[in-house]
């Protein structure tokens, strides 16, 4: 498994992180032994940077119960979820996450989203005093607009943050990797898959169940699923090319960019625990990169405008 510094003299972490969100059941419904199977089959694969948050339901406990005894071989991240940034929560919620880790330290703590309501200086000033304390070692952000970050970057050291950013969906390209950038702060790359676009899995005419978020998702529907599975599916018959496939390409993809240190991803199962971290050791030459942009074109994503394509 490759590695990258998190951030401008941040830790070494592996290229491929373990995004647990799929674990809290939110496609379909995966038992707690598959899920204990999971994630100790991703650190016995070499998948020890494993990715959480306050919000995911039940999956620090998980991650507690699967790692007992194994916490020295992981890097654990989880976030502050809760819109309540002030200082009681941000101590119940850290106390909260390191109990149900089973740790005496969180690794990356991150804040899920911009909350304003709170002044981000004192959010902030109390995440430096954990820190201090050696609760938590490294702070990161998600979700925060190119001035937010700005902001929070001069305010202390902020080691990482986590914005979408994937083959078709490159936005980031003109936001958080330039600030990131000239901030010093590593990019933990989210929704690499794009929610199964890049999967490989889905044809055009697939319908999901409507409990699945993704039943009325525009991106999975009409001419544009049409079009967006055209492109993958030549990028997949390129991936094999190279003995990879196209979920391999799509987790190695956004490491290549200098500014991101890893791409995170989901897996309900090991086999799909062992098959992603085979993307850890691809590293995608300039020819590569050339030979991707020339299958893909001019299309690409726009998560907030779903009609419209570049």
């Amino acid at each position: 498994m490759n590695t990258k510094e998190l951030g401008k003299g941040g830790p070494q972490v592996p290229v491929v992180c373990l995004g647990v969100w799929p674990l809290t059941g939110t496609y379909s419904t995966v038992s707690k032994g598959q899920a204990i199977a999971t994630l100790r089959a991703a650190v016995d694969v070499g998948l020890t940077f494993i990715d959480t948050a306050e919000g995911y339901t039940g999956t620090e406990a998980l991650i507690g119960e699967a790692l007992e005894g194994r916490r020295d071989e992981v890097f654990l991240t989880t976030k502050l979820s809760n819109r309540d940034h002030s200082q009681e929560h941000i101590d119940r919620a850290i106390g909260s996450s390191l109990r149900a880790l089973r740790t005496d330290r969180i690794d990356l703590y991150q804040l899920h989203s911009p909350e304003p309501r709170w002044p981000i200086e004192d959010t902030m000033g109390h995440l430096l005093r954990h820190r201090d304390a050696g609760r938590i070692r490294y702070i990161g952000i998600s979700n925060f607009s190119t001035e937010q970050t700005a902001e929070v970057a001069r305010l202390g050291p902020v080691h990482s943050s986590q914005p979408r950013y994937s083959l078709l969906f490159r936005d980031a390209e003109e936001s958080a990797v330039p600030v990131c950038l000239a901030n010093g702060i590593g990019i933990i790359a989210h929704s690499v898959l794009a929610k199964g676009l890049l999967g490989g899995r889905y044809r055009p005419g697939h319908r999901f169940p409507e409990d699945d978020e993704r039943a009325s998702w525009p991106f999975f529907q009409g001419e544009l699923f049409e079009r967006t599975f055209r492109v993958t599916e030549r990028l997949n018959e390129w991936a094999a090319d190279h003995a990879r496939d196209i979920v391999q390409l799509a987790i190695a993809w956004p490491v290549a960019n200098s500014a991101v240190a890893s791409s995170i991803v989901g897996a309900k199962s090991p086999e799909q625990v062992s098959h992603n971290a085979r993307a850890g050791d691809w590293t995608l030459t300039a020819r590569d990169l050339e030979e991707i942009e020339a299958i893909q074109g001019d299309l690409r994503l726009h998560f907030d405008r779903p009609g419209t394509t570049t």
